[in-house]
């Protein structure tokens, strides 16, 4: 029976569909894995799946018998790529799981900073409304979403979701390709500094690489309007948190929302964490793409790519 392992379970949490990969051999799951574990648990093992575990060189030059390792996530630099095309090492990852979750947590983010419901949901709940004399209070002023511009860095394929709900809003979309190399028939294509300049909301869903890295710098958020939003639920480290810090404090802009760290989970010191005014940014701990429904379709998809290697073992 084939011998599969799972070193980092916890990161897709409790899924009702995990039998999917128990029936393709005989399964065994850790809820995660120090780097010291990670050869010992591996060892004798043909399939490994793995979320953010790393597969060195190192680990890999232990284990003669692994053949494919699965990576239960679409980016795949916890893998030495490398070694184990020239090793005969199947790597395989999974992508399109989690397109619907991210661009719904975008919109989500996007009106709690817009609309503020966590005052109002205070100024009811402290009595203050109880207590006056008005039928209605409206102190912190919110707009409307229609015939804002939305500005996407990064029109993948969760970028053109996102697309596609801000155009439901009544919003003009634009972007930037952080490739060079994208176009699209629906949408305005901006060099990224007049994107920023004329953009109400910036959003990043962007990988992390070369081109991106501190691709959102204190500079390029001078660019930015003083009442403009700027999410990232692309990669950390495409926004510098030192600078957006510095320029949150400032007053560049209105509000920031970020689902992605430069380190995860966050330091206790980053900068981030200690604003003047708190409410100017929203932090969620890298969790857009984890609706249970996203979750289980990555497993299906995990299940698929076990499949598929052991039906080409077998001829």
């Amino acid at each position: 029976m084939n011998k599969i392992t799972f070193l980092d379970l916890e990161t897709i949490g409790k899924v009702d569909n995990l039998k999917l990969l128990s029936k393709l051999g005989h399964l065994e799951t850790y809820d995660s894995t120090l780097p010291e574990e990670v050869v010992d648990r591996c060892r004798g093992k043909e399939i490994v799946i793995v979320n953010k575990v790393v597969m060195s060189e190192e680990v890999m030059k232990q284990l003669p018998e692994l053949k494919l390792i699965c990576v239960a996530a679409t980016g795949v630099n916890n893998v030495d790529l490398n070694y184990a095309q020239n090793n005969g090492i199947e790597v395989k990852n999974v992508s399109g799981y989690s397109t619907d979750s991210v661009a719904q947590l975008t919109f989500t983010m996007l009106l709690y900073l817009v609309n503020k419901p966590y005052y109002y949901d205070n100024y009811v709940k402290s009595g203050a409304y109880a207590r006056s004399g008005s039928f209605t209070h409206h102190q912190e002023p919110f707009w409307e979403l229609k015939g804002k511009r939305m500005g996407i860095i990064g029109l993948g394929t969760i970028g053109r979701q996102v697309a596609r709900i801000a155009e439901s809003f009544g919003m003009e979309v634009v972007f930037y390709s952080t490739s060079g190399r994208n176009n699209h028939i629906s949408y305005k294509r901006f060099e990224l500094d007049d994107l920023l300049k004329s953009s109400d909301v910036v959003s990043i869903h962007a990988p992390l690489n070369q081109q991106t890295r501190d691709l959102i710098t204190y500079e390029k958020i001078k660019l930015m309007r003083p009442c403009a939003i700027l999410l990232n639920l692309g990669r950390g480290g495409i926004i510098n948190e030192k600078d957006l810090a510095r320029a949150l404090n400032d007053n560049l802009i209105a509000a920031a929302g970020i689902d992605v760290m430069e380190q995860e989970p966050i330091n206790a010191d980053n900068p981030l964490l200690k604003l003047f005014d708190k409410e100017k940014i929203l932090i969620t701990p890298h969790m857009a793409w984890a609706s249970q429904e996203s979750r289980e379709l990555l497993v299906e998809k995990l299940a698929r790519n076990i499949e598929v290697y052991l039906k080409e073992s077998e001829s």
